[in-house]
């Protein structure tokens, strides 16, 4: 099918029919209007906004033996950086990005990461809301969680912790023991 409405669309990407809705009215996605008001939508419009967010194109399935993470930060220098460094690194993790909680939420139930990599400060949905959401659900427990922050004391990190986060560290963390930290968390170190 090369051409979608918005509850076909919403079925192809996986995502709730108010988050397609929300990318039609943002203008992040385009439709065309038919002449009864119903929005239509297309396949390679879809798959153009999935791949700009991140997101995997429906039918992807995990490259085997590859620990998936997702970095979460509303920095683009931040995350192009742990993206970076984390694609480069020895382990070959696949790595996607957000650059909120809301972007974070859809990341998470498309391809469910194996770690996340999170900040506490964002808008929309906050790294605290994230972190509890994850650990509530029983698909993501047994997701890692390390948050990062450069706003926040022990007091906000402990908080984190009974959220669910499995480990908290202040910003800016030397790149060479977040990459350290990561594969000891998905077992790849010891």
């Amino acid at each position: 099918m090369d051409v979608y409405t918005v509850s076909q669309a919403s079925a192809y990407c996986n995502v709730p029919k108010g988050t397609i809705i929300k990318w039609l009215d943002t203008g992040k996605l385009r439709a065309q209007e038919t002449e009864d008001g119903h929005r239509l939508i297309g396949k390679r419009d879809l798959e153009r906004l999935l791949t700009e967010l991140g997101l995997p194109l429906p039918g992807a399935t995990k490259r085997e033996g590859r620990k998936r993470i997702l970095v979460v930060d509303d920095d683009r220098i931040i995350v192009e950086t742990l993206v970076q460094a984390l694609e480069e690194d020895d382990y070959e993790y696949d790595v996607y990005s957000a650059a909120d909680g809301f972007e974070a939420r859809l990341q998470i139930s498309h391809f469910k990461p194996d770690l996340l990599i999170l900040d506490i400060m964002m808008p929309d949905i906050d790294g605290y809301e994230v972190c509890r959401k994850v650990k509530s659900d029983p698909a993501g427990k047994a997701t890692k969680i390390i948050v990062l922050s450069a706003y926040l004391d022990a007091e906000a990190f402990e908080q984190m912790r009974t959220y669910g986060a499995d480990a908290c560290f202040s910003k800016p963390l030397p790149l060479a023991q977040l990459k350290r930290e990561v594969a000891l968390m998905l077992g790849l170190e010891k």
